[in-house]
């Protein structure tokens, strides 16, 4: 049996005198480098879904600028052996306040890296791509 698991995330960003930086979360004891995102939830959009995950797992708030697009994945599930087909839709979002020291117990730490630096470090190539189209976007304002 199969079953659907739709998430939201997003590319935190900011512009710093080195640099544009991201936010990157640590998993797993420190062996997974992510981006934040989680389930959407009840009547949530993808927006609203990817908004309250970065301020939960990170202790950011931010604005979306655009969606990035999705990426898709299977896994079975812990619970009950399921294979789930999931879709995550990232957005690019401008951090606005907040500090990373204030994120939940989903993420074991949460920093800000330069982008070129997290590009080199994320565990998952699927959202690599994610962050290399933020990157391309970004750039492309400059």
């Amino acid at each position: 049996m199969n079953k659907s698991q739709f998430s939201a995330g997003g590319v935190v960003y900011k512009n710093t005198a080195s640099g544009i930086e991201i936010v990157i979360l640590t998993r797993n004891g420190g062996k997974v480098f992510c981006l934040p995102k989680g389930k959407i939830e009840g009547s949530e959009t993808p927006e609203q879904a990817a908004l309250r995950e970065i301020r939960e797992e990170t202790g950011l708030t931010g604005a979306i600028e655009e969606e990035l697009g999705p990426i898709k994945y299977r896994f079975n599930s812990e619970e009950d052996g399921v294979r789930v087909n999931k879709t995550v839709t990232f957005f690019l979002v401008k951090y606005i306040s907040g500090s990373t020291n204030d994120h939940d117990t989903d993420a074991e730490e949460v920093r800000w890296l330069l982008l070129s630096e997290a590009l080199k470090i994320m565990t998952y190539p699927s959202e690599r791509k994610i962050a290399e189209n933020a990157q391309d976007r970004l750039q492309k304002r400059t």
